[in-house]
């Protein structure tokens, strides 16, 4: 019994091993292909990040650094940098908050807003071609999947 619960151990190791490196390569294609796909508008794949995550509906108001870190997962440091990029090339834009006078909101300026729409098609098209041979289902059950493992790591 003991050498069967051996090999079992052994198995779930070597899978969890193969899972996460293949995680690590996905990021890393992501990355690299990504910015390929990106690349004629100037900007990085994190920076893509962020001009996401700002341009969705409920961040039209903006969004503080903090708020955005936590969005993103990433840490303030990194983002700071990527801001301050995005900042200096007139991408997004550091308001006082309406209804904090004290804190500061990060928001898409008007140039980000059309460099986001302009963004629309290469974007779709990487992720059309990423994703061409999962189903629908196949899709929803990566999120699935993708959520679960994320929210065990964020408690380890």
């Amino acid at each position: 019994m003991s050498d069967l619960r051996t090999e079992k151990n052994h198995a779930v190791h070597e899978i969890n091993n193969r899972l996460f490196f293949r995680l690590f390569q996905v990021a890393n294609t992501l990355h690299t292909k990504g910015t390929q796909a990106i690349e004629a508008f100037g900007v990085t794949t994190q920076q893509w990040s962020v001009l996401g995550a700002l341009s969705r509906p409920q961040a039209a108001d903006g969004m503080s650094v903090g708020d955005l870190s936590r969005f993103l997962l990433v840490s303030r440091q990194n983002l700071s940098g990527v801001l301050s990029r995005l900042e200096r090339d007139g991408l997004v834009e550091r308001a006082t908050s309406e209804a904090d006078r004290r804190s500061r909101k990060v928001k898409l300026s008007a140039q980000g807003e059309a460099l986001w729409l302009q963004l629309q098609d290469p974007i779709h098209q990487f992720y059309d071609a990423a994703l061409k041979d999962l189903s629908f289902d196949d899709r929803l059950a990566f999120i699935h999947y993708f959520k679960k493992l994320q929210t065990n790591m964020s408690k380890l």
